[in-house]
């Protein structure tokens, strides 16, 4: 049914847990976390006791010592064993009517109660009967799931249909409910599905008919490889490396000058296209500069780290900036590949997981060796690395090229004009004492080494003297000038670059840089690995021990994010946070299992998603029944296909494709679409002025968009800010997106060409280009209620158009790819009013 997107299904929800009541939260804990509260099994200590002690007990009897309380610590058996100021141990192992613990949550005291009942989080009474099992069972310990290694699960052994892996977990899980796997989706809504997925733009009709005619076997498996294959896969991965990275065409703050990091995003573009392995994608980011003869591509790839925002305020202290850059750093990497909430040691030991200010500072210490300063705003302050685009390389070899052969013929002439005896320099020659000071001096550098001011000097000395050597000096001239030019235009990308002696880092007290308060080595998380000093003491042997095995948390992190980008939500919830406050993984095993295929296929992206998507909980229609929204709303058990709003990218990207406006150039500096005017003035006291852009740069890839930092594209949504780290944005929905969806310029531009497209092709059957611009926009075909709902509509716009023929004009000019002038004004107008609604059907705006 056609149904305007007034609102979405299947929306995500919120990060952390809500305030709910306190039965029903344990309720949905329990079955998120697969347990059940039957005396038949033993508690589990880190999926069912864990959750609750960081809940209600860490902020006052955690890891941090300078908020605990009582001295009590309830994050360690020792602490939790051992007697707090209370003098009666917390917990007695084997004996819950003995334990302090429990005496406290079931007092009617209010002075002695625990929680306090000022608390924001109170245990329900089927919580604290598992904490009483818990304790009579022997309290056993264990630490938190995340942060222990991954076990290799065995893959479940199910129904014969469930021969793939992910397959066999996900209908595991679902035979402990009343639910049954959904069938498989339409074939047309697949390919739509999986073009999507892996390109961010939708199929043309072509490539539909293709598929929906192809009934060999291996028919998907072929559409999966060639999607895989196509050089918009690595847009599409690229735009959430980009969030993550916190990638931006501008420093941000007041100033906000514009910086050309660019390259380094084409470099992204391109490593995921040339699946260079993730642990490779790691090592190149956070230390490639400090490979063995590093190549271009390796530096540049550190620019990563440089990412960050620059402060060119007036009254900024250079030192503050400095460390500031060092917080961003270290923050983002923790949160990219350890899933870490690093910014709450920053300032002191973390409330809720076992990471320590020491941490934090050890982690900043391997960035803390290179030469920026802070000073100034630079958009582009050192260490920087040239970036030329491949046409500027051709340019710049070609001119280089031009530059020796004219210097050579220079110093032919050159023998003949100050004849010398050989390895006499020219100062020496016979005429040289006729020659004027600037000449002479101009002479004595080498012809190839020669300025353009060196060489006009020559010139003029020289014509009507010998007009055939000051003809080869102004060329020189020319050509040199053309040469440093192009060289003025390379971007220059900041990278990273260490300095040649060691700069001491030191705990900052609650994170200010005026109160060091002790000096720290390079360290790694102690709670992560054993040995928290690396091998080596620098970025690359972080970047080692980050993709090394002895690291729990980066695998199955990294995993975790390619799940939230097919499946719309990750196994873990909470994509920026693994520790003990996060959401329990969905299906811990299948994350666990995947996290080590991931490592044992060589950290091979494509094939972990070729994994993904050629399972049958993938290809599920997501069409869901009502037993399954009341049982499962969220869809966590994944009985059915999820099915959520396209990214706004995405859907400006796939109403540019379905009107044959889209320009497919991969790469390359950015660009200015349209933009409501005075936005950039209104941000920036008048300081910036957008200048918008013309031709096929209006049509380019969202990816390519230029990126303002403080006031982000405006025909963006729900989209990082790029001020900082972000590897989850919000999902929302608000009257404004509907508006721009129907109004902006690219929209409505978007609907005029389509229509434009309708009405120039052979049929004239309103029915016929009803059913092709259907296949354009959804890839499939309308259903007679829906063709009957859109010829109404067309009629009635013609008639209203007929009426107003000036609105008609004044529509058809929008945008600015060219109208065929043969074309009806009011049948145009009429069709791209259609063609408008196609593309804000809910089907249109949705990933189905």
């Amino acid at each position: 049914m056609l149904t305007p997107a007034a609102h979405e299904r299947g929306m995500t929800s919120p990060t952390r847990r809500a305030a709910a009541p306190a039965a029903l939260g344990l309720f949905l804990f329990l079955i998120a976390a697969g347990t059940t509260t039957s005396t038949a099994e033993n508690v589990n200590f880190s999926r069912e006791i864990l959750p609750i002690l960081s809940d209600t007990c860490f902020a006052c009897h955690g890891p941090d010592a300078g908020s605990r309380k009582g001295g009590l610590r309830l994050d360690t058996r020792e602490g939790a064993c051992g007697e707090g100021d209370s003098g009666a141990p917390a917990i007695v192992p084997g004996h819950s009517a003995d334990s302090e613990m429990i005496r406290r949550l079931l007092s009617s005291d209010l002075d002695e109660k625990m929680p306090p009942p000022t608390a924001n989080h109170q245990l329900s009474s089927e919580q604290i009967s598992l904490l009483r099992r818990w304790i009579d069972e022997g309290a056993p310990w264990g630490g938190h799931w995340a942060f222990e290694p991954p076990q290799p699960p065995a893959v479940p052994t199910t129904s014969p249909e469930s021969s793939h892996p992910i397959d066999a977990f996900i209908r595991h899980r679902l035979e402990k409910t009343n639910l049954l796997p959904s069938d498989e989706a339409p074939r047309a809504t697949l390919i739509r599905r999986l073009s999507l997925d892996l390109t961010g733009i939708p199929p043309t009709p072509e490539e539909t008919a293709a598929f929906l005619h192809d009934t060999t076997p291996g028919a998907y498996d072929r559409v999966v490889d060639r999607l895989l294959a196509s050089p918009h896969y690595g847009e599409r991965m690229a735009w959430d490396w980009l969030e993550a990275a916190r990638y931006a065409d501008s420093n941000g703050y007041q100033g906000d000058s514009e910086r050309t990091m660019w390259p380094w995003r084409d470099w992204v573009v391109r490593a995921y296209n040339q699946n260079l392995p993730y642990d490779q994608f790691t090592l190149w980011q956070i230390a490639g500069d400090l490979l063995p003869n590093p190549s271009h591509d390796q530096q540049l790839a550190t620019g990563f780290l440089r990412n960050h925002m620059i402060n060119g305020e007036g009254g900024r202290i250079a030192e503050e900036n400095r460390i500031e850059y060092l917080f961003d750093q270290t923050e983002t990497v923790a949160t990219v590949w350890l899933g870490a909430t690093f910014n709450c040691t920053r300032c002191h030991d973390h409330k809720f997981d076992p990471y320590t200010q020491r941490d934090y500072f050890g982690l900043l210490a391997f960035f803390n060796q290179t030469a920026v300063d802070g000073s100034g705003g630079n958009p582009q302050s050192p260490p920087v690395l040239a970036a030329p685009a491949p046409d500027q390389t051709e340019r710049i070899d070609a001119l280089t090229a031009t530059v020796a052969t004219l210097a050579a013929a220079v110093e032919n002439s050159e023998r003949t004009l100050y004849p010398r005896e050989a390895g006499i320099g020219i100062e020496h020659s016979a005429i040289a004492g006729t020659l004027p000071p600037d000449v002479l001096g101009a002479l004595k550098v080498a012809a190839r080494d020669r300025d353009p001011g060196q060489l006009e000097k020559l010139a003029a000395h020289w014509q009507g003297r010998d007009d055939t050597y000051s003809r080869l000096l102004n060329n020189q001239k020319q050509a040199r000038q053309d040469l440093d030019a192009t060289l003025r235009t390379i971007p220059q990308v900041m990278i990273m670059q260490d300095l040649p002696s060691r700069r001491p880092t030191f705990i900052l007290k609650r994170g200010d840089y005026l109160q060091p308060a002790g000096e720290v080595d390079m360290l790694l998380p102690a709670s992560l690995t054993a040995t928290p000093t690396p091998p080596r003491a620098d970025r690359l042997g972080l970047a080692q021990w980050l993709v090394s095995r002895d690291n729990p948390l980066t695998a199955r992190v990294a995993v975790n994010r390619l799940w939230q980008m097919v499946f719309g939500t990750g196994l873990v919830k909470t994509p920026e946070d693994f520790g003990v406050q996060a959401k329990l993984p969905s299906h811990p095993e299948l994350l666990d299992w995947l996290a080590i295929h991931f490592m044992e296929s060589g950290w091979d992206v494509k094939h972990l998603l070729r994994l993904i998507v050629t399972s049958q909980t993938y290809r599920q229609s997501s069409r869901a029944t009502p037993e399954m929204v009341e049982q499962d709303p969220e869809n966590s058990l994944l009985a059915r296909g999820p099915r959520y709003r396209m990214a706004s990218w995405m859907i400006r990207d796939s109403a540019l494709a379905t009107a044959n406006l889209l320009t497919r150039q991969v790469g390359g500096s950015p660009v200015r679409p349209y933009q409501p005017p005075g936005v950039w003035e209104e941000a920036t006291f008048g300081n910036k002025r957008y200048e918008q852009d013309h031709g096929p740069a209006l049509y380019r890839r969202s990816l390519y968009v230029f990126w303002r930092r403080i006031v982000a594209p405006t025909l963006f949504f729900d989209v990082a800010n790029r001020q900082s780290c972000s590897v989850k944005t919000a999902r929302t929905n608000v009257p404004l997106h509907a508006l721009l969806t129907l109004n902006d310029t690219t929209y409505i531009e978007a609907a005029r060409a389509l229509a434009q497209s309708l009405l120039l092709t052979e049929t004239t059957e309103p029915t016929e280009r009803l059913a092709r611009a259907f296949q354009q926009v959804l890839s499939r075909a309308p259903g007679p209620e829906e063709q009957l709902i859109l010829q109404r509509a067309l009629a009635q716009h013609r008639a209203d158009f007929q009426t107003h023929p000036e609105a008609a004009t004044a529509l058809l000019a929008t945008g600015e790819s060219p109208r065929h002038p043969d074309l009806d004004p009011i049948e145009h107008a009429a069709w791209t009013v259609v063609c408008n609604t196609l593309l804000n059907l809910d089907e249109a705006l949705t990933r189905e």
